[in-house]
């Protein structure tokens, strides 16, 4: 496990924070260790990933809609995510090739000195966007 990832996974176990399944990535040549979670919003539980490699650089990533892009409303939701990615400088809102939408957030680590701390300051950051903006973001995706 690289040390960034060791950080966090030790700042749990001392904030006796249980909600993440860990996983190694095995043969990854960045040592990526991915810390699984969901968060809750409006009803919904999102599917949330702390990602940590030996880069300089760890990312959350909420997967906010499973195949969220229809022709119905594709323009209108394209609009939609690129006001949020000019309007919101943490956040980095994109579609994978499914058209799932995903939103990721992008942590620098210097000096593989990764604190727990920050991590879980970037999670309040994200409930609070959430519950301010979910609705208005499925409102676009159910259109």
């Amino acid at each position: 496990m690289n040390k960034n990832a060791e950080n966090f996974k030790k700042y749990l176990e001392e904030k006796d924070i249980k909600i993440f399944q860990v996983e190694e990535i095995e043969g990854d040549e960045r040592e990526t260790v991915v810390f699984r979670s969901n968060i809750s919003v409006e009803g919904q539980q999102l599917p949330t990933a702390v990602i940590i490699d030996n880069s300089v650089f760890a990312a959350i990533r909420v997967q906010i809609s499973p195949k969220a892009v229809t022709e119905e409303n594709q323009l209108d939701l394209l609009k939609l995510i690129n006001g949020e990615n000019l309007q919101y400088k943490p956040f980095k809102f994109y579609f994978d090739d499914n058209g799932t939408l995903l939103m990721d957030i992008c942590l620098v680590v210097p000096d593989d000195d990764l604190k727990g701390e920050t991590v879980y300051l970037m999670f309040e950051v994200i409930i609070n966007y959430l519950n301010n903006s979910y609705r208005n973001l499925m409102k676009t995706i159910w259109k």
